[in-house]
């Protein structure tokens, strides 16, 4: 994996929704739960994601190649199959979790080649889509009747759009804007999980209780967001983040409110093993420097970036049900 680091050349999207791409994802998700279309799939989406990765990041593309014949090795599900897997999953079976992972790996990649040249290497993409990918394991509601492929689509690309925000600096939006693109964000993601699908604008609004109209004007907002690593004229001399004048000191209450989540996280990371605590620390940037990549974390540690990986997984999963028992979300101190 290359893990240096690009400037961003193209506007950066926390939640980019349109309705177009979700149609043409439905389309893809469509062909990748097709048994009989699964090889010829499978061979078109390798060669087109080998000449994207190519285009973004030179010297990648063995382990790209590797790793996508690797998750060909996996068969892809039927409707019964997941519903079977999902009900042994809801019981604690790690190996159905396992399968279910593993059936759906080729989905990360198909929706993670969109956001080539975003600012974050291919495989960090494919990782990232990864992650989103397990909790979508986790959340997943068998019983609605729902193909799985169409509900983490959501997952997936909320993760990977996350961590291209968290690599980048983007300009902060005015107090009343955050307020309804927040608001937007929160009534998306229960809706998505009672539809099982990317709800129309239409539904949104429904949602939202406000105008049609209203819900379109927040999505050109959260497309419009900018990076101020985004250079300004043609000879990249300059970015908005030179001209800017950073205005975002805290008050006194955020602060304080600061200090107290740190301290929670600490208590929390202290239950872990010394391995786990460090790697999650350096992951998630706890100790004031940016969070590190897995390929980085593992030449540190003289381990593979796939161990780390799997460390980093379990010390989530250990600090998610930690705090979950104290009505606390893990992921909401970070």
């Amino acid at each position: 994996m290359i893990s240096k680091k690009k400037k961003i050349h193209e506007e950066t999207l926390e939640y980019e929704l349109p309705q177009e791409d979700a149609e043409e994802e439905r389309d893809v998700v469509e062909e990748l739960d097709h048994p009989f279309a699964a090889e010829s799939a499978d061979e078109t989406e390798e060669d087109e994601d080998e000449d994207k990765v190519e285009a973004e990041e030179e010297g990648g593309l063995d382990t790209i190649r590797s790793y996508l014949k690797e998750i060909r090795k996996s068969p892809l599900l039927t409707f019964e199959e997941e519903q079977e897997l999902a009900k042994r999953i809801v019981k604690g079976d790690e190996e159905a979790r396992q399968r279910m992972i593993e059936s759906n790996l080729r989905l990360v990649v198909n929706i993670g080649k969109r956001y080539i040249n975003r600012g974050l290497p291919f495989a960090d993409i494919i990782e990232e889509g990864n992650l989103g990918l397990m909790k979508a394991v986790e959340k997943f509601k068998y019983e609605k009747g729902f193909k799985f492929s169409t509900y983490a689509s959501w997952w997936i690309r909320q993760s990977i759009e996350r961590a291209i925000i968290n690599q980048t600096r983007t300009i902060r939006l005015p107090v009343h804007i955050a307020e309804s693109v927040n608001h937007f964000m929160s009534v998306l993601g229960p809706l998505i999980q009672d539809l099982g699908r990317e709800p129309s604008v239409e539904e949104v609004a429904e949602r939202m209780e406000v105008d049609v109209e209203e819900v379109r004007k927040i999505r050109q907002i959260i497309r419009k967001t900018y990076s101020l690593d985004r250079p300004i004229g043609d000879k990249d001399e300059n970015s908005l983040k030179d001209i800017i004048e950073d205005t975002a000191i805290l008050s006194p209450v955020k602060t304080t409110e600061g200090i107290r989540r740190r301290e929670e996280i600490i208590k929390w990371l202290d239950l872990l093993k010394e391995t786990e605590k460090k790697i999650i620390i350096m992951r998630f940037g706890l100790d004031g420097c940016e969070p590190r990549t897995l390929e980085v974390i593992g030449k540190q540690f003289s381990i593979t970036r796939e161990r780390v990986r799997q460390i980093e997984a379990t010390a989530l999963a250990k600090l998610r049900f930690i705090t979950n028992k104290k009505s606390v979300k893990f992921e909401e101190l970070l």
